[in-house]
């Protein structure tokens, strides 16, 4: 059992970084690249991804899964993160020379 973290439930923290994080990295990558998450935890497995996407997925399912949030505190955190990368990458996260060849 998984005691619930003394924290408020929407929207989660940890969606949040997780749409941001992977909404980067499709802006630097692409959706499509192949790789591989290991866990620092004890006794954790190796899974392997094909999208960015699939992970904030499975970031999602991961917190409902053991009792942390509801499935909407956690899509919308999600799309939040996603938001705030979008807003920052288009002013900020742009190549050197603004792009021009």
């Amino acid at each position: 059992m998984f005691n619930s973290p003394k924290y408020p439930d929407y929207t989660s923290g940890a969606n949040n970084a997780a749409g941001a994080t992977t909404r980067v990295l499709e802006h630097l990558f692409g959706d499509q690249v192949e790789f591989t998450l290991i866990s620092a935890a004890a006794g954790s497995i190796a899974r392997d991804y094909t999208r960015f996407s699939d992970v904030a997925r499975d970031v999602v399912d991961a917190r409902i899964f053991v009792g942390i949030h509801f499935r909407f505190a956690d899509t919308t955190a999600l799309r939040q993160g996603r938001d705030v990368a979008n807003w920052t990458f288009s002013p900020y996260l742009r190549p050197i020379g603004g792009g021009k060849e």
